[in-house]
């Protein structure tokens, strides 16, 4: 082994995500968190990977995600068509490969997409420190443009949240990894809540000294399934596998002024 098991912490926040779980067709729907595929495609692209590299690596890690700012669902209503006028092409194809047109004729196709819109996430992925490492420094410094579910989803900054403390042997010495396993991580790292929010809340005279935050976490004996482990990116030999989850939460404080005890709210994290 290289080490105690780490953790590096990402932050994912931006105007839309999406993290599809069950699209098909003309409707891509998003789940309500991100997905083990999505954040391992997005490590996978900071490192330079393309769709056909492997990814066994990656596979290994941990996930837990913490949900900081549950955003609210937007749906995009939109249609698609042939400028030239033609008739779209359907999903059936020639014995050369080449796409059919729809029969009968077929000019406009209505879609739809799915976001989720002012959404904040901490993940936390827990692996061996010689493969955080490398990931960390990918990040800061990726090779390819990185997303949040789909090529349209940006990441804001920070992307990357490093630990208040300096640097330990657990976690091999680099300032960017964060000891513990991903339960305990993420119940150390700050609230990561908008400042919109914040003073929304702040107005409502609705701020206490710690907020409960939902959290994912993989574990080989959880209650929940997710099918959302990639076997492969390559567009040829597409798949995926399940694995299981354990839900809980995590009280974090809220580190907001005139933070005081009050009642449990559990529509908080709602903004209600």
């Amino acid at each position: 082994m290289a080490g105690p098991p780490a953790s590096l912490v990402l932050r994912l926040a931006g105007p839309v995500q999406s993290w599809g779980t069950r699209s098909r067709f003309n409707r891509r729907e998003t789940g309500t968190e991100p997905t083990k595929s999505g954040i391992i495609g997005l490590l996978a692209a900071a490192a330079g990977r393309r769709r056909h590299d492997p990814i066994e690596d990656l596979l290994t890690v941990r996930l837990g995600i913490r949900t900081d700012q549950a955003g609210t669902l937007l749906r995009d209503y939109h249609t698609v068509s042939d400028y030239r006028g033609r008739p779209l092409p359907s999903a059936s194809v020639t014995g050369k490969g080449a796409q059919k047109p729809t029969s009968p004729a077929k000019h406009t196709h209505v879609t739809e997409r799915f976001y989720l819109q002012d959404a904040v996430f901490v993940v936390a992925v827990h692996a061996e420190p010689e493969l955080l490492r490398g990931l960390a420094d990918a990040v800061r410094n990726p090779a390819f443009p990185l997303a949040m579910g789909r090529r349209s989803c940006v990441p804001t900054h920070p992307l990357l949240l490093r630990p208040p403390t300096e640097p330990t042997t657990d976690t091999g010495g680099h300032p960017d990894l964060w000891a513990g396993d991903p339960t305990a991580v993420l119940a150390a790292v700050p609230w990561q809540v908008s400042s919109f929010r914040a003073r929304q809340m702040e107005r409502r005279k609705r701020v206490s000294t710690g907020v409960d935050l939902p959290v994912t976490v993989d574990d080989p004996d959880g209650a929940d399934t997710r099918t959302d482990v990639p076997v492969s990116f390559d567009p040829l030999h597409r798949g995926f596998t399940s694995r299981r989850v354990r839900q809980g939460w995590v009280t974090v404080p809220t580190g907001l002024p005139g933070a005081g005890a009050v009642d449990h709210d559990p529509f908080a994290l709602l903004g209600w």
